[in-house]
């Protein structure tokens, strides 16, 4: 029985798989799968916890010390070397803890936990790159698959005038060239899709690889794009970035931290100190206590103000970083926006004017062209400018996916 109850186990399994819908219809179903999968994602995830360990640590108290002395191991030369405790003259047991500086400890914490901000800002970072990246190639995967899909319909669509040419030249109603140019045509898409479909296959390599997927595992076809926000205000995308951005979040942690580690430098000024207890054994009995208090002297001044001024720079530095960083990333979140609204004004054109117009210039050149008005070139002419109007459309909408990554990137958040 049990061969069978495997092998039935194993059939559900493999049911079950190919049940699971394949990720790729759409970027959301991207997005999840990478969320889960992707090995750069849990690499940064597991760094941010290893950094959330080290808060704790930083602020504790040094580990206590023991120390034995024993004394008067011979008793004046009256007996043997010896080590047994109750045998010696007497022996002192000393405990001793470090104390750090009143503040020391909450300082070496406070370091601590914005180095650990540091790392989950870097974990917020990678996932923005990593979604952004996965929101492009999923734009030119549904691009590809468009443009092949346009590309195959020319191709009928060619084929369907090589006929007409044909039937025109067999009625001595026009040249054996308007076939042959038909021909061509025919042949030069044929090459374009066999390099439309390379490129196809590389997205979806790209894609897997991204899903840490084999690079010929199966991707479902894109269906559709996602819905572009209405109006993009600037100041109100602008203070988004400001207080979303995980980059702007890691420079703000690191400033904390060298705000922190200034405070740190100049509370070295004050002695750390160490304190102890001691009971002495005579013989089997303890004869005597002691109690020590031992710090150090921070003489040092010379090395320890090079140390503020570092810190202090180092302060500065954090601060000019941030505020340059904050510049750079506004002028990028700008200027994609400015493409976005490009791309749909691009798209708005293509639509409205490009598309219907080279529509009209087709259908006009193949009613011409039967009734023998205008030439076999006019009409492909005409084919391939509804067939570029075509693509300026797909083109522009990818665009504006590809833009709208780019923004959310920027933000650190899906709009």
């Amino acid at each position: 029985m049990k061969p069978l109850l495997f092998a039935g186990l194993l059939l559900a399994a493999l049911a079950a798989q190919a049940t699971e819908p394949l990720p790729g219809a759409s970027v959301e179903s991207l997005l999840a799968a990478a969320r889960e999968g992707s090995p750069d994602l849990r690499m940064v995830r597991l760094e941010a916890e290893a950094a959330r360990e080290r808060i704790g640590p930083a602020g504790a108290l040094p580990d206590p010390m023991l120390r034995l002395e024993l004394e008067n191991i011979t008793r004046n030369g009256s007996q043997s070397a010896t080590l047994a405790p109750s045998r010696v003259g007497d022996t002192k047991y000393t405990l001793l803890q470090p104390l750090p500086f009143w503040g020391k400890r909450d300082l070496k914490r406070e370091v601590a936990a914005a180095e650990a901000a540091q790392a989950d800002g870097r974990a917020l970072d990678s996932w923005a790159e990593i979604a952004a990246r996965i929101k492009n190639l999923y734009a030119q995967y549904w691009l590809t698959r468009q443009a092949l899909q346009l590309t195959r319909d020319n191709i009928e669509l060619s084929r369907q005038l090589e006929q007409i040419a044909q039937v025109r030249y067999a009625g001595g109603l026009a040249a054996q060239q308007d076939a042959i140019r038909a021909q061509v045509e025919r042949s030069m898409l044929d090459s374009e899709l066999i390099a439309m479909e390379a490129e196809h296959h590389h997205l979806s390599a790209f894609i897997n690889a991204m899903l840490a997927r084999p690079a010929d595992a199966s991707l479902a076809e894109p269906t559709a794009l996602r819905p572009l926000p209405a109006r993009l205000e600037h100041a109100t995308l602008n203070a988004r970035l400001l207080a979303n951005n995980p980059q702007l979040g890691i420079e703000a942690a690191r400033l904390g931290g060298a705000e922190k580690s200034r405070d740190l430098a100049y509370r070295n000024r004050y002695p750390d100190f160490v304190v102890g207890v001691s009971p002495m054994q005579v013989d089997n009995r303890v004869d005597a206590w002691s109690l020590m208090l031992e710090m150090n002297l921070p003489l040092q001044q010379g090395s320890r103000r090079s140390q503020e001024r570092e810190s202090e720079r180092m302060l500065e530095a954090a601060t000019a970083r941030k505020e340059a960083l904050g510049h750079r990333l506004m002028g990028e979140l700008n200027a994609a926006i400015s493409n976005l609204e490009a791309a749909r004004s691009t798209e708005q054109i293509s639509r409205s004017r490009l598309l219907p117009q080279a529509e009209l210039t087709f259908k006009s050149a193949l009613a011409g062209y039967e009734n023998g008005k205008v030439d076999f070139a006019t009409l492909l002419d005409a084919q391939r400018q509804i067939r570029n109007a075509r693509l300026a459309l797909l083109r522009a909408q990818a665009s504006q996916q590809m833009r709208l990554a780019d923004i959310e990137r920027l933000l650190g958040e899906d709009l």
